[in-house]
């Protein structure tokens, strides 16, 4: 698995957009609403995933945990999933309490030119995107748990 996600993570580490607004955007699914500009003032984790993507799995537990022990960092969660049933039972299944809506036209993701999943954007105060990571990552890492907190 480490060797398919390689050459998106060599692309992944300085996107075009570093250093560039985010992309605003508005998704709503019936029962949650996400506005992205809603969010300025505080450092966003824009994460892109799918309840059948296995690197997502993986990396889910990891961004909860990042949530719990961050609150003043919004960690939002835009899924691609078109079944909304499978979306919910992954919700239920796995206790995910952050933010995510579910956007099976991937508006959000085309505005951010994602194509790999999980792929997360780390938006400033500000609204700039200073980092994009691909695949799943290990957030309660210090290294990047101190970034984070540098923003």
């Amino acid at each position: 698995m480490p060797l398919a996600l390689a050459p998106g993570c060599d692309r992944g580490a300085h996107p075009a957009q570093t250093g560039q607004q985010a992309p605003d955007f508005t998704i709503s699914d019936g029962s949650t609403t996400v506005h992205l500009a809603s969010y300025r003032g505080q450092v966003v984790l824009l994460n892109f995933w799918a309840t059948w993507c296995p690197p997502c799995i993986e990396e889910m537990p990891s961004l909860l945990e990042l949530h719990h022990a961050q609150p003043d960092l919004a960690v939002l969660a835009v899924s691609i999933d078109e079944d909304p049933e499978a979306y919910s039972r992954f919700l239920i299944r796995h206790h995910v309490d952050l933010i995510t809506v579910r956007d099976p036209g991937q508006k959000a993701a085309q505005l951010y030119r994602t194509e790999m999943w999980p792929e997360t954007y780390i938006i400033d105060r500000k609204g700039f995107i200073r980092r994009k990571v691909v695949g799943p990552q290990d957030w309660g890492s210090p290294e990047i748990r101190a970034y984070l907190k540098s923003l």
